[in-house]
């Protein structure tokens, strides 16, 4: 199968997921298959791109861990696919829904899930820049600080944050245009953190009250404050019929229409519709009249065509 074959037999599987629902509900998609790889195969790139390239289109959906972009390994020339990794597997997913048969450099690229990704053999014969691709990834490295590095960083902050706060605890001069644009920066995002700070733990001092007053007072129904007894008032008497949209379950001073007692008399039932059962019943009934009343007698005479006089004669 072609790569533009793939490319619609995905988008079509998305398709099928929005109009049955299942859109963003793993359990139901079809990349629950590949719930085990963070690997990726990018095929039909253009032969000009390098790993630095495609790093750049495709770390917006994630952080990239990994790359192999297969080149000839006579002339170092791309071969136009790669497969790519991420540090998140849940990223595979939202790269194959948004970049499958997007236009990269003119040319339509297939994205797809790589369910058992093969690491490629070592050879000797490989550059050192592929070599340590291949051995250590292409993450981000991250910095590693002494605790004496870490110490003096947090002084250096709090200076300057001490500092700053001093420099807006003087009074400003009447000339707002003489003033440091980066001191009013800093003074309102000081105000604003407090505020935010403020906020915060008014919420926190709320929620603990809150907490306090629902353990004292649960389940004591006996206490003069509890729900029970604090009653609604209405404003104005209101008649039943404007209550109750006059339902006759709730007129109580009027007498309430029973339904008629069933049929005491035995009842032909409808022999499309009823139980073999009832139609035996019915059968043995009739017998038994028959046995006591005898046969009923009808005065049969063949029914008779209205004819107009004008056509009698």
């Amino acid at each position: 199968m072609n790569r533009v074959s793939n490319i619609r037999n995905i988008q079509t599987l998305n398709e099928k997921e929005l109009v049955s629902g299942a859109a963003g509900d793993y359990t139901k998609s079809w990349h629950r298959q590949y719930k085990d790889s963070a690997w990726i195969h990018i095929n039909g790139l253009s032969y000009d791109l390098t790993e630095g390239d495609i790093i750049a289109v495709f770390s917006q959906y994630g952080e990239v861990v990994n790359i192999n972009l297969v080149r000839d390994p006579k002339t170092g020339k791309s071969k136009g696919f790669c497969f790519l990794c991420y540090q998140d597997q849940r990223s595979t997913i939202l790269a194959v829904d948004n970049l499958n048969g997007i236009n990269l450099c003119k040319r339509i690229i297939k994205v797809d899930h790589v369910e058992s990704y093969k690491v490629p053999k070592y050879k000797e014969s490989l550059d050192t820049e592929t070599r340590k691709i291949m051995e250590k990834g292409c993450a981000p490295e991250p910095i590693k600080l002494s605790a004496k590095e870490i110490e003096k960083l947090q002084k250096e902050e709090n200076e300057r944050h001490k500092k700053a706060i001093q420099k807006c605890a003087e009074v400003l001069p009447f000339d707002l245009d003489s003033v440091d644009p980066d001191l009013l920066k800093t003074m309102k995002k000081i105000k604003k953190r407090e505020k935010k700070e403020a906020k915060r733990e008014e919420r926190l001092r709320k929620q603990e009250k809150r907490l306090v007053d629902a353990e004292i007072n649960k389940g004591d129904p006996d206490m003069i404050d509890h729900w029970s007894s604090k009653r609604v008032k209405l404003d104005k008497i209101i008649g039943e019929k404007d209550l109750y949209n006059s339902n006759p379950n709730f007129m109580f001073n009027k007498e309430k229409k029973l339904a008629p007692p069933p049929p005491t008399h035995n009842v032909r039932p409808d022999f499309e519709k009823a139980d073999w059962r009832d139609v035996e019943l019915f059968k043995i009934v009739r017998e038994q009249d028959k046995m006591v009343h005898g046969e009923k007698t009808h005065k049969w005479k063949e029914s008779e065509a209205f004819i107009p006089k004008r056509l009698a004669k």
